[in-house]
């Protein structure tokens, strides 16, 4: 029988980390083998189907995450920054694949996910979804295409509960847009409209965060010129997308040179 991929899943409790096990546990090219929870979390010590309402499945949700990943090829992390960097260091020190879906982290946090990267392959991504890593490269050429006279607003929409905004994936599409005009995104971005702020500064790339009810993730870049607007989009309607193609970096890192990948790299639309 062919050796399947180990897959550790951390902040197993959430939707994000939830949904990763059902994908793992369809996938037959994968199998679980760790769960990683906070310290002090309801599900420590528990066996990890069970909590989830299911069979067993011999899996025990713990807080150690050094131990969780013994035994394990890849870990799939859509946590927070700080426990990012944490287990960032404990994936390389086991010399395993490290998949980021984690948002909202700074670009100092970034940064110091290049240690680690020297000694395992690391793929982070605003969005794990293959739409709308398309849309990012269409962004890209958009942008390269139209000049300042088409003002650049990105406007996404996510449920009630995200805490992070602009969510990682319009900051992903802000990038793109600055690469295609060849400037730095932190010189032309626009977040922070509120009250008399005057007109729109030629060039900036403009930010719309919509939060409410259980929004899965709405995209727009909307490319505005006098009479006429282009406008691209992408809807998730299932959280599944980002789960499935997190699934699908963790498998594609096997055997790669360490080094910080993204998911344009997974789908080989870089380059």
């Amino acid at each position: 029988m062919t050796q399947t991929t180990g897959i550790t899943i951390t902040g197993v409790s959430g939707r994000m980390g939830q949904m990763l096990v059902q994908q793992v546990a369809t996938n037959p090219k994968a199998h679980l083998v760790g769960a990683v929870e906070r310290a002090g979390h309801d599900w420590i010590g528990q066996d990890l189907g069970q909590v989830m309402g299911g069979a067993a499945n011999g899996v025990i949700v713990t807080a150690d995450a050094a131990a969780a990943m013994i035994e394990a090829d890849a870990v799939i992390d859509f946590t927070a920054p700080l426990a990012t960097l944490a287990f960032a260091a404990v994936a390389a020190d086991a010399g395993i694949v490290h998949v980021i879906g984690t948002t909202g982290m700074s670009a100092d946090e970034i940064a110091q996910l290049s240690l680690p990267a020297k000694r395992s392959v690391i793929v982070r991504a605003g969005n794990m979804s293959l739409g709308v890593n398309l849309l990012t490269q269409l962004t890209r050429k958009v942008a390269a295409a139209l000049d300042e006279d088409f003002d650049i607003e990105i406007i996404e929409s996510h449920h009630n509960q995200k805490v992070d905004a602009p969510s990682g994936t319009a900051l992903m599409l802000g990038e793109a847009a600055a690469e295609g005009r060849g400037v730095a995104l932190a010189d032309v971005s626009d977040s922070g409209r509120d009250g008399i702020t005057g007109a729109r500064k030629r060039g900036d790339i403009g930010f719309s965060a919509i939060r409410g009810g259980d929004i899965v993730g709405e995209h727009d870049v909307m490319f505005a010129g006098a009479g006429e607007r282009i406008v691209l989009r992408h809807i998730a309607s299932d959280r599944a997308v980002f789960a499935r193609g997190a699934l699908k970096a963790a498998l594609w890192g096997q055997g790669r040179s360490p080094g910080e990948y993204d998911m344009l790299d997974v789908l080989g639309l870089n380059g």
